[in-house]
C-alpha cells in the first residue's frame, strides 16, 4: 500500500515493519541464522492466504458463517451449510500464483488411467550440471515407472501392478515460480552440498508439457539469487525487471543492470568455481496474462 500510494516516481521504503511482523508471525524468522529464501517464500504467500481468508470469515454477518459442526477436518473452506457446497475463496494470491498439475497413473495390465489433480504455488525442479529450465522441466514431467516394492494398487484390477506414472501441469499460473533445487542431502558426507551447476533460463519460455499440450508464453520478469558456495552461509540478492529495465538489489543498494549481465547467474560450468552467484528461484510472468492485464 505504502508503495502504490506512493506520488513520487522512484523512492526506497525501508521493510521495517514487515520484517517485525513476519518475526512475531514464525519464530524461525526470529534468530539471526541464515534462513532460506524458498521456505519464506513458501511461508510468506501461505500466510497471506490465511489472513484473507480470516478477514474474508471476520466480515460475514453470523447467518453467512457456518457453525463448528458444519466444518470438516479440513477447516472452513470444507464447510457445506443446507447442503450447498461452499466453494474455497480465491485470493489475488491463488489468482496469480496457483495453478493446477494432474498426477496420472496408468496400470500396465488393465490400462486404466488414474489421475489426480494437485493444486500448486511453485515447483521445485531437480537440477543437473550444464542444463536448461526447458530439460528441468521435462524431467519434472518424465514418465516413472512403478515396480517391485513400489507397485501401484489398482482398484480395477484389485490387486498390486506395475504402473506408469507421470506428472503434467494440467493448469499453468499467470506468475509461475521455479525453484531450483540446489541444496541437496549427500549421504556419503552426511551433509547438504550447494549444486553450482550451470542452469540456463531464457528470458521468453515457452511452457509446452502441459496437459492441452498447448504452449503458454512466459516472460522472466525477476530472478531470487543465492550468493555462496555452500548451504549454511551465503547471501541473498534479487534482479527484477520495472519499466522494461532490469534492477539490481542488494539490501539496500539498487542499481540499473544490462539485461545481458543475467546470464551471469545461471551457475557454474565446472563444479569448483569461483563464481557463487547462482540463480535460485525464478519468476515469469504469462503474456496471455500481462497483456490482459494491460488491455484492463
Amino acid at each position: 500500500m505504502q508503495i502504490s500510494s506512493q506520488k513520487k516516481k522512484t523512492g526506497v521504503i525501508a521493510p521495517k515493519r514487515f520484517v517485525q511482523r513476519v518475526k512475531k508471525q514464525n519464530e524461525l524468522f526470529r534468530s539471526y541464522m541464515h534462513q532460506d529464501a524458498h521456505e519464506f517464500l513458501n511461508f510468506l504467500l501461505n500466510e497471506l492466504v490465511d489472513i484473507l481468508e480470516k478477514e474474508s470469515q471476520a466480515v460475514k454477518t453470523p447467518t453467512e458463517t457456518s457453525s463448528p459442526s458444519e466444518k470438516t477436518a479440513n477447516g472452513p473452506q470444507s464447510a457445506q451449510a443446507n447442503g450447498v457446497h461452499k466453494e474455497p475463496l480465491v485470493t489475488w494470491v491463488h489468482k496469480n500464483f496457483q495453478g493446477i498439475l494432474t498426477n496420472e497413473t496408468r496400470c500396465l495390465r488393465c490400462e486404466t488411467v488414474t489421475a489426480r489433480d494437485e493444486t500448486f504455488l511453485d515447483l521445485s525442479l531437480d537440477i543437473e550440471q550444464n542444463s536448461s529450465i526447458t530439460s528441468c522441466l521435462k524431467n519434472f514431467s518424465s514418465t516413472e515407472t512403478l515396480n517391485a516394492e513400489d507397485k501401484f494398487f489398482c482398484d480395477k484390477c484389485c490387486s498390486l501392478q506395475e504402473a506408469q506414472k507421470r506428472m503434467k501441469i494440467k493448469k499453468p499460473p499467470h506468475i509461475l515460480v521455479m525453484h531450483l533445487k540446489r541444496f541437496k542431502y549427500i549421504e556419503q558426507l552426511g551433509r547438504y552440498k550447494k549444486l553450482s551447476y550451470r542452469v540456463v533460463f531464457p528470458l521468453e519460455l515457452k511452457l509446452s508439457n502441459t496437459v492441452e499440450d498447448a504452449d503458454s508464453e512466459y516472460s522472466l520478469f525477476a530472478v531470487v539469487v543465492h550468493v555462496g558456495s555452500g548451504p549454511n552461509h551465503g547471501h541473498y540478492v534479487s534482479l527484477v525487471k520495472s519499466h522494461n529495465h532490469w534492477l539490481f538489489f542488494d539490501d539496500e543498494n539498487v542499481e540499473m543492470i544490462d539485461e545481458s549481465a543475467v546470464q551471469t547467474f545461471f551457475g557454474s560450468a565446472q563444479e569448483y568455481s569461483s563464481n557463487t552467484d547462482h540463480g535460485y528461484i525464478l519468476f515469469y510472468e504469462s503474456l496471455a496474462a500481462s497483456n490482459k492485464t494491460r488491455e484492463g
